[in-house]
């Protein structure tokens, strides 16, 4: 017996969202994205026993093709010598209710799939000598925590509604939910006895509205205004206006009427649009500053600007002054990052080990067994179940021979298997006070931020070590939450001198760990400085000692690029030095425009 539906503390917005998908299927199912432990995946499976005459079915994570889509069902098909189909979730869930918790860990062939079930309402199945299709229409309901993966913007939009959860901040709220789950943790049984008559209520307000909404016509205005509402959140497509249109619905049944308002329309909004809109905003308006801040780095960005002029005839010119005050330079322009990776590593691409995004598959015998294959040189992996399934149909005319299954070479099957990895990108930035003159760090930041964006899009992991004064620190560990690594950059300080020999040992330490606990990770290392090193590791020249960590770097194997912020009228190239004893790819970063950064990252992904 389960936790009741009514039961549950707050979250009113989920619970009405989840409510509006019952009386209204068409709306198109609902993500859930919020933290652990705010009753996620507590209220759909409420929902589920709320309304036991609707199939309600949780899928599991790591669910093969064949329990998907269907297969051969083997012992039949070997009693009565004709192929037998065993139906799978997609055929089973067909006019229910489907939920996958933690749905950003779904494999990606498996949410391929999904989706293109959804998309469709039916299923296309053609394999093991035999093709057949089915009616599969469901309600679609995920739920994820953020802090693990995100799902790519584009799987977000095929859920027509989208609700952010988060733990109450109420003291009384926090109160009655820790009382409630101790009193259902006692007796299950008596706890939900005390729910039943408003269950009961609420369950014949929901028949009422699912039956009120087929009286519902909606007003050539209320079009206008999805046309409205959609066009100012910059949305792509006809599709938005429709599923705001069938919510606005829904929420009008709810409320006992037969005709839709502003007010539907303005709810709906709330959550149809906020997962879809596109409207791009400049990075100084995401990041903005105060006056002061502007001030003071105008300020500090004049007086480095007149020391680099005054000192650029020195031989010591890379020795800085006393060090100065520090100084949080916000994030600069950014630019869109196409794609990262050659065509020839792209998702699910087979290939000879493990590649480098996210998901590959793979004929190693590693990883999850997503599916079946004919063998192509030597049999390995061998795949029984799949090759007792092909061997099934032929039973009653095979000559058996003390066996009880005839198995010839042709229903020989092997498993395809897919496995996570990724690449891992660790910045190395020097924040030393070299890096505040003409708004240096700005512009690496904003080449920075790029490309965290990229890697979000791509669920790359990133990690970030900045280097100043007499240390280097990891100020981000392994990470794939873009909100994390903003917050880290943004607030990301300058000043003091420049321990790039520290910088770059933190990074082959963090690396090799990585590649101790993950032999198969991608990782790429990507130093962005000016090379000026001053500041010793062993008491040593900085300079030699940056030099010998460096070849030490490319002796390891690490794959690596080197963003140059070196400028003025004399140029002492040291940070070019660094990559060629790094075996890194070089860029000056006052060349990098979009194009540039697409190259240099290419190359080495």
């Amino acid at each position: 017996m389960g936790f009741p539906f009514v039961a549950v503390e707050g979250q009113e917005k989920l619970k009405k969202a989840l409510l509006l998908n019952y009386i209204n299927p068409k709306i198109g199912g609902l993500l859930i994205r919020g933290e652990k432990g705010t009753a996620k995946s507590t209220l759909v499976r409420a929902l589920g026993e709320l309304f036991p005459e609707r199939k309600f079915i949780n899928m599991p994570l790591h669910i093969t093709e064949d329990n998907l889509l269907g297969s051969l069902d083997v012992e039949k098909t070997i009693r009565f010598g004709r192929k037998i189909f065993q139906e799978g979730l997609l055929q089973k869930v067909h006019g229910g209710i489907l939920y996958i918790d933690e749905i950003n860990l779904l494999g990606e062939s498996i949410l391929a799939i999904l989706l293109e079930v959804l998309s469709r309402g039916r299923c296309y199945i053609e394999r093991e000598g035999f093709s057949l299709s089915y009616d599969s229409e469901f309600v679609l309901i995920g739920s994820m925590n953020p802090e693990e993966l995100e799902l790519k913007a584009s799987l977000i939009d095929k859920f027509g509604l989208y609700v952010e959860v988060e733990g109450s901040k109420d003291i009384l709220e926090r109160m009655n939910i820790i009382k409630k789950c101790l009193d259902y943790e006692r007796n299950p049984e008596f706890f939900s006895k005390q729910y039943k008559e408003e269950e009961r209520v609420l369950k014949q307000k929901i028949e009422q509205a699912r039956n009120k909404l087929k009286e519902i016509q909606v007003q050539e205005t209320i079009m206008n205004i999805a046309v409205r509402m959609v066009e100012e959140a910059n949305t792509e497509g006809n599709r938005a206006e429709i599923i705001l249109l069938e919510t606005a619905k829904a929420i009008a049944a709810f409320d006992k009427r037969s005709y839709l308002n502003f007010e539907d329309m303005k709810e709906a909004a709330t959550y149809v649009l906020v997962h879809r809109r596109r409207k791009e905003r400049k990075t100084e308006e995401l990041f903005k500053r105060s006056p002061e801040e502007q001030e003071k780095e105008r300020t500090l960005e004049e007086v480095q600007n007149q020391e680099e002029q005054e000192g650029s005839t020195k031989e010591q010119e890379f020795v800085p002054p006393k060090e100065k005050e520090e100084t949080t330079f916000s994030i600069g322009d950014t630019f869109a990052v196409k794609e990262l990776v050659h065509k020839n590593t792209l998702h699910l691409k087979k290939r000879r080990g493990s590649g480098k995004r996210l998901k590959t598959t793979t004929s190693l015998k590693q990883g999850r067994d997503i599916k079946s294959g004919f063998p192509k040189r030597k049999m390995e992996d061998f795949a029984f179940a799949a090759t007792i399934r092909a061997a099934a149909p032929h039973q009653k005319r095979r000559e058996k021979k003390f066996v009880k299954i005839s198995i010839q070479k042709e229903d020989i099957r092997i498993k395809i298997r897919e496995k996570r990895i990724g690449t891992h990108i660790l910045f190395v930035v020097d924040s030393s006070g070299s890096m505040g003159a003409k708004k240096r760090m700005r512009a690496v930041k904003g080449a920075i931020f790029s490309l965290l964006q990229d890697a979000y899009e791509k669920r790359d992991k990133v990690a970030l070590v900045a280097f100043r004064k007499k240390s280097a620190e990891e100020l981000l560990s392994m990470t794939r939450s873009i909100e994390l690594a903003k917050k880290q950059l943004q607030n990301l300080a300058t000043g003091g001198k420049t321990p790039l020999a520290e910088g770059l040992f933190k990074a082959y330490q963090l690396i090799r760990q990585l590649k101790k606990k993950d032999g198969e990770i991608y990782p790429l290392l990507v130093l962005i400085s000016d090379g000026r090193a001053n500041i010793s590791l062993h008491g040593k020249d900085p300079i030699e000692e940056s030099l010998e960590m460096a070849r030490k770097i490319k002796k390891e194997g690490i794959p690596s690029v080197v963003i140059d912020t070196e400028e003025g009228f004399t140029l002492l190239e040291m940070a070019k030095n660094i990559s060629e004893a790094m075996g890194a790819e070089y860029y000056r970063l006052e060349n990098i425009q979009a194009e540039d950064m697409l190259k240099l990252l290419k190359k080495r992904m």
